[in-house]
C-alpha cells in the first residue's frame, strides 16, 4: 500500500508543507497518452462556474476552462502559492497604493471554437462575475466588493481597480470557478447560455455530456502550454451511490475520485488493493450547514433558529460521525486552525458550542416554549448525496428530537435541490454548505450574509453587512481577527441565521498509476487536469 499523507491544518494555513512520502516527493518524468476515467458523486445543475457551487460540475467541467490565475498545482496546498494561467510572468503586484493590479495576457490563445482569446474576454468575464446585470445570478460577487472597476485598455491588458487594498482580492482572484468565457458568446447568445454550453480555452476539448451517464473530454492539441496536458482525455462517470463509486475503483473501471471518502471506504480499498493504492488526506476547506428560510414562520423568529443550533450536539457529533463520514472538526465560520478562526475557547462561548448539553437543550425547549413553537414539525430539505448530507441529515434530525421537535426529510438530487434552494424556495429548513477553494476566511465567510448570492436563508442584516465590510478593508490581522468573532457571534449566536454542523475531512484513495494530482484542502482545487498523466 502507498499512502501519502498531506495534512492542511494551521501549518498549511500559513503556506509551510507538512511534508509528503517518498512515493510523492520522487521526481517521476510524465508518460504521455491514456484515458482518465474517475467517478463523479452528484449531477450537474448546470455548466455555468460563475453561478454554481459543487463539485458535481467543477469536476468533469473545469478541464474545458482556462483561469486567469490559479493555485499552483504542484502545491495546491498553500494558500498563497498563486501561478499565472492567462497572464504572463508571475502573478502581478498591486500600484497606486495597493489599489491596482495589471495583468499582461498571453498571446495565441484560442477558444476551442478557434476564436482568439483577449482581454476583452477576461473583462467581460469578470464583469459578469463581479457586475451581474439585473436576473444574472453570481455566486460569488460578494468576493469581489472591493473591486471598483475592470477594463482592458488594450487586448494584452487588464486591469482592476479597487476601491481599497485588500489581501483578499488575489485570493479570490484565484477561485477555480471564475471561468474565462468569450465576450463574443455573451454578446450574440447572452449571459445565461454557458449554462448549457461549452466553449473553452483548457487543457481538454468537449466531446459529450450523457446526462446521468458521463462527461467525456478529449486533448486539446492546441493548449497554450507546450507539452501538456499528457492525457488523451478523460471520462468523468456519474456515479450518485457511494458503492458504486467504490467498486469502480475497486475493479479499476475508474481510478480516482477526486471529492473523498469516509474512512472505512479508505481501510476497504487498502485492504482489497494493497500498494495498488495510494491515499492523500487533508483538511477540508468545506463546512455543512442548515439554513432556516426565514420567510417561513416560524423561522422568522430568532428564537426558534436559536434553539435550533442549541439542540445540536458538535462535540459528540464529531466523535462518532468522523468514524462514519467525511466530517470531522467543530468550528465556526472560518476554516478550523486558520488565524482568523475561532479558538476552542471562544466557539464555547457561542450558542450550541457549550459542553453542558443538558444546559443548552434546556434552553432550547424554554425558547421554543415561549415562541409557541413547542412540538413544532417542519421538513428538512436535503440534498441526495450519501456523503456527508444525508447521514448528517439524519443526524440533524435526530437532534432536534431530543427537544421535541418532529423533522421529517425531503432528500432531492441535485439539479432539484438547487432548485428549490434558487428559485422555488420552498423549503423550511435546507442542508446548506459553504465549500470554498483557496482558504481565505476574509471573503470565504460572505456566504452569511443575507446579499450573498449563494445565501438561501431569505433574511436582510445590515449590521452583518457592516461587519464584513470593516473587515476587508482593515489592514490589521488583530482587528481583521476581532471583527470576525463579532461577525461570528452575530450570525451564529444572536441572530442564528445559519447553523454550523461539522468542518469535513477529505480522504482520497486513488489508484497509484494516477500520477501528478496532488490533494489540496478543497475538492475544488487541482481540477485542470492538466498536470495528470498515468503510469501504466
Amino acid at each position: 500500500m502507498k499512502r501519502s499523507f498531506l495534512k492542511t491544518a494551521a501549518a498549511v494555513a500559513l503556506g509551510a508543507s507538512l511534508g509528503l512520502t517518498s512515493a510523492m516527493a520522487t521526481a517521476e518524468t510524465p508518460k504521455k497518452g491514456g484515458v482518465l476515467n474517475f467517478v463523479v458523486g452528484s449531477k450537474i445543475p448546470s455548466y455555468d462556474g460563475h453561478i454554481e457551487t459543487t463539485f458535481g460540475m467543477i469536476h468533469p467541467i473545469r478541464p474545458f476552462y482556462s483561469v486567469l490565475i490559479r493555485v499552483n498545482p504542484d502545491n495546491p496546498s498553500s494558500p498563497t502559492d498563486f501561478v499565472c494561467d492567462l497572464c504572463v510572468g508571475d502573478v502581478p503586484r498591486p500600484t497606486d497604493d495597493g489599489k491596482t493590479y495589471t495583468f499582461k495576457i498571453r498571446q495565441g490563445v484560442t477558444f476551442h471554437n478557434g476564436a482568439p482569446l483577449t482581454a476583452q474576454d477576461i473583462k467581460a468575464t469578470y464583469d459578469k462575475i463581479i457586475f451581474p446585470p439585473d436576473g444574472i445570478a453570481s455566486a460569488r460577487k460578494a468576493f469581489f466588493s472591493m473591486v471598483e472597476s475592470v477594463t482592458a485598455p488594450d487586448d494584452t491588458t487588464v486591469v482592476f481597480k479597487l476601491k481599497y487594498p485588500s489581501g483578499s482580492f488575489i485570493p479570490a482572484l484565484a477561485t477555480p470557478f471564475n471561468f474565462i468565457y468569450s465576450k463574443a458568446d455573451l454578446d450574440q447568445h447572452g449571459h445565461t447560455w454557458h449554462q448549457r454550453n461549452i466553449n473553452g480555452s483548457g487543457a481538454f476539448r468537449f466531446v459529450e455530456h450523457q446526462p446521468g451517464a458521463f462527461v467525456e473530454g478529449a486533448r486539446n492539441d492546441n493548449y497554450y502550454v507546450d507539452g501538456k496536458p499528457y492525457l488523451d482525455g478523460f471520462k468523468a462517470i456519474a456515479a450518485p451511490k457511494m458503492a458504486v463509486r467504490l467498486q469502480a475503483i475497486r475493479g479499476d473501471r475508474a481510478a480516482i475520485e477526486f471529492r473523498g471518502f469516509p474512512p472505512k471506504a479508505r481501510d476497504d480499498l487498502v485492504k482489497a488493493l494493497g500498494d495498488q493504492i495510494t491515499v492523500q488526506e487533508s483538511d477540508w476547506n468545506c463546512v455543512l450547514l442548515f439554513t432556516p428560510n426565514q420567510k417561513r414562520k416560524p423561522f422568522d423568529d430568532v428564537r426558534v433558529r436559536k434553539a435550533l443550533t442549541l439542540a445540536v450536539d458538535r462535540w459528540g457529533g464529531s466523535k462518532y460521525l468522523s468514524r462514519i463520514a467525511i466530517v470531522k472538526t467543530v468550528g465556526g465560520v472560518a476554516f478550523p486552525n486558520h488565524p482568523l478562526a475561532a479558538t476552542q475557547g471562544e466557539l464555547k462561548q457561542l450558542a450550541g458550542y457549550g459542553t453542558d448539553l443538558k444546559k443548552s437543550r434546556a434552553e432550547a425547549r424554554r425558547l421554543l416554549k415561549e415562541a409557541g413553537a413547542e412540538g413544532l414539525e417542519f421538513e428538512l430539505h436535503n440534498r441526495g448525496v450519501d456523503q456527508p448530507y444525508k447521514v448528517v441529515g439524519t443526524w440533524l434530525i435526530d437532534q432536534w428530537k431530543q427537544v421535541g421537535l418532529n423533522v421529517r426529510q425531503r432528500v432531492q438530487p441535485t439539479g432539484p435541490f438547487y432548485d428549490t434552494l434558487r428559485k422555488k424556495k420552498d423549503f423550511d429548513v435546507s442542508l446548506d454548505f459553504n465549500c470554498q477553494s483557496v482558504v481565505n476566511p476574509l471573503v470565504d465567510v460572505s456566504k452569511f450574509l443575507g446579499s450573498a448570492g449563494n445565501n438561501y436563508g431569505e433574511y436582510e442584516d445590515p449590521v452583518l453587512e457592516e461587519l464584513f465590510d470593516k473587515m476587508n478593508r482593515s489592514g490589521d490581522e488583530a482587528e481583521q481577527r476581532e471583527l470576525m468573532r463579532a461577525y461570528e457571534k452575530r450570525a451564529l449566536d444572536e441572530m442564528a441565521h445559519i447553523g454550523v454542523t461539522l468542518w469535513w475531512y477529505k480522504i482520497n484513495p486513488h489508484r497509484s498509476y494516477v500520477k501528478g494530482w496532488k490533494i489540496a484542502p478543497s475538492h475544488y482545487l487541482n481540477q485542470a487536469l492538466d498536470n495528470v498523466w498515468l503510469d501504466k
